[in-house]
C-alpha cells in the first residue's frame, strides 16, 4: 500500500481514546529521559545546554506529521553530536556566538541534503554503510565520546587531535585533577550504571508493577541529577571548585536562522553529508527493527524527507543535527508507544520544561551530565563484532578494524570515510574474483555440483562451468583467463557451457569479454552455450548482437545442454 505524503494521515484517522492514554505514558517517560539526555547531549556538541532542550521540541513535531514509523523518537543523538563538535571546531571556537550559528547552519545543510536525497528517491545508498563498517563507526565514537567526558569528570582541561593523545593529555592532567568533582562523577556514573542494570529487577521483586518500575528506572538519570543538583546548591559546591551549568534561559525555543555564507557552506558539505548519511542508516535501522517487531513497516525515501524537516525545523528553532535516537526509540516502543502522536506529546513536555524547570538547573554539576553521557554512549561501544567478523569473514573484520583505528586515530570523519572505502575496495576484490566452479551430473539426479565438492560425473568432450557472479568490467578478464587455461588443458574439449544460474546482469564489458571468449573457442573449433540464463539477462543479450553470433545454443537447463551434448554420463532415469 502506497504511504501517502502526510502519514499522519493515516495514523490520525483512527486515532482514539485508548491510542490517546498509551501515547500519553510513553511521552511522559520518553520525557524524563529525553531531558538530562538533550541536556548533556548539547554539552557534548559544544553548544549550551538550552540548545538540547531546543533541538527537541519542533523536529519531534515535524517527525509526527511526515514521520513513517509509529515510534521512533527524533532528537540528539551521541554520535551525531560528536560529529557536529567536530564539524563545527573546524570552524569556530567554543563559547563563541558564531559557534552555536555555525551549528545552526550545520543542520540546515544536513537537513537539505536529506530532503533532496528523499525527493530523488536515494533511500538505497544507506545500503553503502555495511553492518561491519557502522559497528566499527559507533563503537569508535562511543570510545571517544566517553573518552571527552573524561576531563569534565576530573575537573581539568584536556585536549587531543586523536583518542589516545586525548588519553595521554588526561593521564598528564591526574595531578590537577578536582577531588570534589571527581567524586561526584563517579557516583553519579555509578549510580546510573546500577540503574540501568539492577534498579528494575529490583523493583519488581518488592511488588511494584512492571510499568511503573520502568517509568522510575528511566527516571534514573533525573534521579542523579536532582541530587547532585540540590548538594551543589545547599552546600556551596561551585565555591569548591565544582563547575555547574550556571544559567540557562527559560523561554520558548527562539526563531534562528543559519548563516548564508558561501564559503562556510562549501566547508561544511562533506561533514553535512556524512552526518546525514550516518544519521538516516541510525534511524532507519532504528525504525525497521522496531517496526518488524509490531509487524509494520517503514518507508525509507519518506524517512529521509521526514528527518531532512526535522534537520530544517531544528535550524530554524535554535538547535542543531538530529536524528531517530537508538534508546529512546526502545523505551518509547517498551513504553507503550502506538502513534507518532507520542512525539508530538513529549515536544509538548519538553517545551514545558524549557519554560518552568531551567531555572533549577543552575547547578546541576557539569560531572553528573559528563557521567550521564559516559553510561549511555559506553551501551553502544561493542568489541564482540571482532570476534564474530574474524571468524566469519576475514574481510568484515578488516573493515570493522579500520573504521575503528581510523576513528580513533584520525577523527570521525576520515574514519567512516576510510571504513566505507575499504568496505567498497573489499567488494570490488571479492567480485573481480568470482568462484568459478567446473560442474559435473549428479547421477540419478539433474542436478549439477562442484565436481571439487561432490561425486559427479562429466565428459572429456564437455566442460560445464558455473559463474557465481554477475559478470562486469572488474571480473570479465578472469573469466577470460580461466577459459584459455581450461581449453589449454583439455584437447579433447569440444562444447563449453556455461551455466548462468548465478549471474544477475552482464555489463558492456562483460559482453565484450564473451564476445571475444566465443570467437577465440570458435577458431579452436569449440562451441560455445549457455544455460540458465535469466529472463533479464535474456532479454539484454537479445538486444545485441552476441546470441546472433554465438556458435552453440542457449539451453533452458543445465541438464538439457548435457542430454543434448553428452548423453553417455546419463546412465540411470533422472529426477528432480
Amino acid at each position: 500500500m502506497k504511504l501517502p505524503i502526510l502519514p499522519a494521515l493515516q495514523w490520525g484517522a483512527q486515532y482514539n481514546r485508548e491510542l490517546l492514554v498509551s501515547d500519553l505514558v510513553a511521552a511522559l517517560i520518553v520525557t524524563i529521559m529525553l531531558i538530562p539526555q538533550s541536556l548533556a547531549y548539547a554539552m557534548l556538541a559544544g553548544l549550551p545546554p538550552e540548545v538540547g532542550l531546543y533541538a527537541s521540541v519542533a523536529p519531534l513535531v515535524l517527525y509526527t506529521l511526515l514521520g513513517t514509523s509509529r515510534v521512533l523518537a527524533v532528537g540528539p543523538v551521541a554520535v551525531i553530536s560528536l560529529m557536529t563538535a567536530a564539524a563545527v571546531g573546524e570552524q569556530a571556537a567554543l563559547g563563541v556566538h558564531s559557534y552555536w550559528q555555525i551549528a545552526l547552519t550545520l543542520a540546515f545543510i544536513s537537513g537539505g541534503l536529506l530532503l533532496l536525497m528523499g525527493f530523488l528517491k536515494l533511500g538505497f545508498l544507506a545500503n553503502f554503510l555495511s553492518h561491519s563498517v557502522v559497528s566499527g563507526f559507533i563503537s569508535a565514537s562511543g570510545l571517544l565520546i566517553a573518552a571527552s567526558q573524561l576531563k569534565t569528570l576530573m575537573g581539568v582541561q584536556a585536549s587531543g587531535d586523536n583518542f589516545f593523545i586525548l588519553i595521554w593529555s588526561l593521564i598528564q592532567q591526574i595531578p590537577n585533577t578536582n577531588v570534589l568533582t571527581l567524586a561526584v562523577g563517579l557516583l553519579a556514573t555509578g549510580f546510573l550504571f546500577w540503574v540501568r542494570q539492577q534498579l528494575k529487577p529490583l523493583l519488581i521483586k518488592i511488588g511494584l508493577n512492571k510499568l511503573a518500575a520502568d517509568i522510575v528506572t528511566k527516571a534514573g538519570p533525573v534521579m542523579a541529577i536532582v541530587v547532585t543538583t540540590t548538594l551543589a546548591w545547599q552546600l556551596d559546591w561551585p565555591d569548591a571548585g565544582l563547575k555547574v551549568v550556571g544559567t540557562v534561559p527559560q523561554g520558548l525555543p527562539p526563531l534562528t536562522a543559519p548563516l548564508w555564507d558561501l564559503t562556510l557552506w562549501k566547508d561544511l558539505f562533506v561533514p553535512a553529508l556524512l552526518i546525514s548519511i550516518v544519521g538516516f542508516v541510525e534511524s532507519v535501522s532504528v525504525g525497521q527493527t522496531l517496526a518488524a517487531r509490531r509487524r509494520e513497516r517503514i518507508e525509507p525515501n519518506q524517512e529521509l524527507v521526514a528527518l531532512g524537516a526535522c534537520n530544517i525545523s531544528a535550524s530554524l528553532t535554535g538547535g542543531f543535527p538530529v536524528t531517530g535516537g537508538f534508546a529512546r526509540s526502545v523505551v518509547n516502543a517498551d513504553s507503550g508507544a502506538r502513534t507518532p502522536a507520542a512525539g508530538l506529546f513529549t515536544a509538548i513536555g519538553i517545551t514545558l520544561a524549557s519554560l518552568l524547570l531551567t531555572p533549577a538547573l543552575y547547578y546541576l554539576p557539569q560531572a553528573t551530565l559528563a557521567a550521564t553521557i559516559i553510561v549511555a554512549v559506553l551501551s553502544l561501544v561493542d568489541f564482540s563484532i571482532f570476534k564474530h567478523t574474524w571468524r566469519y569473514s576475514k574481510a568484515d573484520f578488516a573493515a570493522v578494524a579500520v573504521t575503528l583505528a581510523s576513528t580513533l586515530l584520525l577523527g570521525v570523519e576520515i574514519g567512516l570515510v576510510a571504513g566505507v572505502v575499504l568496505s567498497l575496495a573489499m567488494h570490488l576484490y571479492r567480485t573481480s574474483q568470482p568462484h568459478i566452479a567446473t560442474i559435473g551430473l549428479v547421477p540419478g539426479t539433474e542436478h549439477f555440483r562442484n565436481v571439487l565438492r561432490h561425486d559427479v560425473r562429466t565428459s572429456p568432450h564437455v566442460l560445464c562451468l558455473r559463474i557465481d557472479e554477475s559478470l562486469y568490467f572488474a571480473n570479465a578478464r578472469n573469466i577470460e583467463d580461466r577459459l584459455n587455461a581450461e581449453v589449454a588443458d583439455n584437447p579433447k574439449l569440444k562444447d563449453v557451457v556455461l551455466q548462468c544460474s548465478a549471474i544477475n546482469d552482464i555489463d558492456a564489458s562483460a559482453l565484450e569479454s564473451l564476445e571475444a571468449i566465443e570467437k577465440r573457442l570458435r577458431d579452436a573449433g569449440i562451441c560455445l552455450h549457455l544455460s540458465e540464463v535469466k529472463g533479464p539477462v535474456m532479454d539484454r543479450l537479445e538486444k545485441s548482437d552476441f546470441l546472433k553470433h554465438l556458435s552453440g545454443q542457449v539451453f533452458l537447463t543445465n541438464y538439457r545442454a548435457v542430454q543434448h551434448l553428452c548423453p553417455e554420463i546419463i546412465q540411470t532415469k533422472s529426477v528432480l
